[in-house]
C-alpha cells in the first residue's frame, strides 16, 4: 500500500469512528498550490449531512481521531469551509521511492482485472489502401489502451477486424483491373468510389508479373483476392513500422462462410424484435434507445443485401462466445451511430450480454500541418497522408506521442515542424530528454545505475521543494495508470510524463547530484534512479523508447 492509500485508509478509519456510513470513500487530491500541503480531502463536507454537523467541526474531530504519525503526516490543517490539508514528512514521502528501485518492471502495475479476458479491437481498416493518419491515431490509442489494461491485471488480446467483402472490395478489384487494362494498352475507367493511388498501379504490375496467363485482366475474382492480400500485407508493414502487433485477425467474409450472419438474423427474428415493411426486414432498435428502427435486410428491389450493422452484430456475438466478456472497440467518430445499433442487436438476442457491451472509444480525425500549410496528399496514396509518410517525416516515437497527448475525442492538429524540432517546445523530445538527463548523471559520475540502492541511505535529506515535487510526481504514477485504464484514456499518461519531465528538469537545473556531501549525493542518486525508471515506465506504456542520450 503506497502512502496515498495509507492516508486514505486512515482518514476512512477516523470517519467510521465518528459514525460515518460504512461506504465512506474519502477522495484525496493534490492541492493546486503546493504550499497548502501534499494532500487535501473534502470528506468533512461530504459527511456534514449524514453526521448532522458542520464540516469544520467534523474536520477538527477527524484530525483528533487520526493517528497522523503512522501515515507520515507532520501537519494537518483546516482550510475554507472544511477542507483538510495534510503535509507529509519528507523522509516518509521519499521512502515511497523504494518499490520503484526494488521492482522497476512492476512499477505502476496492479491486479484490478484479476486476469479476466478482454479483447481490444482497433484499426480494422478495409484492405483498400495504405493506412492513413486517422488509422495511425487509432493504432496508437488501441495499443496504449491495451497496455494500460494489461498493466492493471487484464488478460488482453489485440484484434484486427478485416472487412474483406462488400462494395469497397469490389471497387478495389475493378480499380486494379482498370490498371491491368492500362498495362495491356487498353482503356477501362476506374469505377465511381474506386481507388486512384499509385499503389493500385503497383498492385496491377505485380499481378501481371505473377499471373502472366491473365495479362489482359479478365479474372476479376483473382484480382480481388490478389489486391486484398497485397494490401493486407501493406497494412501489416505499416503497423510493423509503427510498432503495433495484433494477436488475432478476424475476416468479415468468415461470418458469411461460417453461416454466422444468417444464424444471427434468424435469432433476431425469433426474438420478436423484427418486422417486415415495404419488402425490407427491420430491427426494432427503438426498443433499446435508438431514435428510429433500422433496416437489417434491404428489399429485393434494392438488392436484398444485409445492411452493414448486421455482420457487426454477428461479429460481436463471436467475441462473446469466444469468452471475451469485456470488449473495447477503438473507432473513428464517424462510427458514432454504430454503437447504438450494435448494442441494440446484441440486447435483442437476449444472450445475457451486458447493456454496455462493447465499450467504444471514438476518436476524431487528424489534421497534418507542415510549414504552416495542411498536408492533404501522399505521393503513393494520392488522396491522403499515410502513417508511413508521417513516420518518415518525424519518427515513430513522435507520431505515437502526438497522437496520444490529446484526449481521443478531441480534434488533433499534428504539427510536423514541431514534432521534428529538438527543443523544449516539442513534448516528446522534452519527456525523453528528462530520461536522458537522468542517465547522463550516472554516465558522468561513472556510476552503475542498476547498482543504486536505498539501503542505508537517509532519504530525509531530499527535502528541497523541487525534490519533493519530483517525488510526488513519481509516486502518482500507479494511481495515474489505474485512472487512465479505468477511463480508457492514454492521454493521462502523456500528461503525467510531461509534468514529471518538467519536475525532473527543474530539479536537474536547481540541484547537483555529484560533488555534494556524501549523504546528499547518495540520496539524490536514489532519486535520479527512481526518476529514470519512472519516466521509462511511462514511456513504455505509450509504446515509446527511453533513450539514454539525446
Amino acid at each position: 500500500m503506497n502512502h496515498a492509500e495509507s492516508l486514505r485508509t486512515e482518514v476512512a478509519r477516523a470517519a467510521l469512528a465518528l459514525g460515518a456510513p460504512q461506504d465512506v470513500t474519502p477522495v484525496l487530491e493534490r492541492p493546486r498550490d503546493p504550499t497548502f500541503g501534499d494532500w487535501a480531502t473534502n470528506v468533512a463536507m461530504t459527511l456534514a449531512k449524514p453526521l448532522g454537523k458542520k464540516p469544520r467541526e467534523i474536520a477538527e474531530a477527524l484530525i483528533a481521531e487520526m493517528d497522523l504519525p503512522s501515515v507520515g503526516v507532520t501537519h494537518a490543517e483546516i482550510a475554507g469551509p472544511g477542507f483538510l490539508n495534510f503535509r507529509l514528512d519528507a523522509g516518509f514521502l521519499a521512502r515511497g521511492l523504494l518499490p520503484i528501485l526494488a521492482h522497476p518492471a512492476d512499477w505502476g502495475r496492479s491486479d484490478v482485472g484479476k486476469g479476466a479476458r478482454v479483447v481490444v479491437e482497433f484499426v480494422s481498416a478495409n484492405p483498400t489502401g495504405p493506412l492513413h493518419v486517422g488509422h495511425g491515431r487509432q493504432a496508437a490509442l488501441g495499443d496504449a489502451i491495451s497496455t494500460l489494461l494489461a498493466y492493471t491485471g487484464w488478460t488482453v488480446e489485440r484484434e484486427f477486424y478485416y472487412n474483406d467483402a462488400g462494395v469497397q472490395i469490389a471497387n478495389l478489384a475493378k480499380s486494379v483491373q482498370a490498371r491491368v487494362y492500362e498495362l495491356a494498352g487498353q482503356t477501362l475507367a476506374i469505377p465511381d468510389g474506386g481507388y486512384h493511388g499509385e499503389y493500385i498501379a503497383e498492385i496491377a504490375q505485380r499481378y501481371v508479373a505473377e499471373h502472366p496467363a491473365d495479362a489482359v485482366g479478365a479474372d476479376l475474382i483473382a484480382m480481388q483476392a490478389f489486391g486484398v492480400a497485397a494490401l493486407r500485407h501493406e497494412q501489416d508493414l505499416d503497423l510493423q513500422t509503427f510498432g503495433v502487433k495484433f494477436d488475432t485477425y478476424y475476416l468479415e467474409s468468415s461470418l458469411y462462410s461460417d453461416g454466422r450472419v444468417d444464424k444471427t438474423v434468424s435469432a433476431l427474428c425469433a426474438s420478436g424484435h423484427t418486422y417486415e415493411k415495404d419488402g425490407a426486414l427491420f430491427l426494432r432498435t427503438t426498443d433499446f434507445g435508438d431514435d428510429k428502427d433500422r433496416v437489417m435486410k434491404k428489399s429485393a428491389a434494392k438488392g436484398g443485401d444485409y445492411t452493414y450493422f448486421v455482420p457487426d452484430v454477428a461479429y460481436h456475438v463471436t467475441k462473446w462466445e469466444r469468452g471475451y466478456h469485456r470488449a473495447v472497440n477503438v473507432q473513428g467518430a464517424d462510427h458514432h451511430s454504430t454503437t447504438t445499433r450494435v448494442r441494440a442487436g446484441l440486447q435483442a438476442l437476449n444472450m445475457g450480454i451486458p447493456i454496455g457491451y462493447p465499450e467504444y472509444v471514438l476518436h476524431q480525425m487528424v489534421t497534418v500541418m507542415k510549414s504552416g500549410e495542411e498536408m492533404k496528399i501522399s505521393k503513393r496514396a494520392g488522396a491522403y497522408v499515410t502513417v508511413r509518410d508521417l513516420i518518415d517525416e518525424v519518427g515513430r516515437d513522435a507520431v505515437r506521442f502526438f497522437f496520444l497527448m490529446r484526449k481521443g475525442d478531441s480534434q488533433l492538429v499534428f504539427d510536423v515542424d514541431l514534432a521534428r524540432s529538438q527543443s523544449e517546445e516539442n513534448p516528446v523530445y522534452y519527456a525523453q530528454m528528462a530520461h536522458a538527463r537522468m542517465c547522463g548523471i550516472f554516465r558522468v559520475g561513472d556510476v552503475d545505475a542498476a547498482s543504486v540502492s536505498a539501503h542505508g541511505v537517509d532519504l530525509a535529506v531530499l527535502s528541497e521543494p523541487a525534490e519533493q515535487e519530483l517525488i510526488k510526481q513519481l509516486l502518482d504514477f500507479p494511481a495515474m495508470v489505474r485512472s487512465a485504464a479505468d477511463h480508457l484514456e492514454p492521454h493521462r499518461i502523456a500528461g503525467w510524463l510531461l509534468e514529471t519531465a518538467r519536475a525532473a528538469h527543474t530539479w536537474y537545473h536547481k540541484h547537483h547530484v555529484l560533488g555534494e556531501p556524501e549523504a546528499i549525493t547518495r540520496a539524490r542518486l536514489v532519486l535520479a534512479r527512481a526518476t529514470q525508471l519512472g519516466l521509462s515506465a511511462g514511456l513504455r506504456v505509450l509504446g515509446l523508447s527511453a533513450p539514454e542520450r539525446m
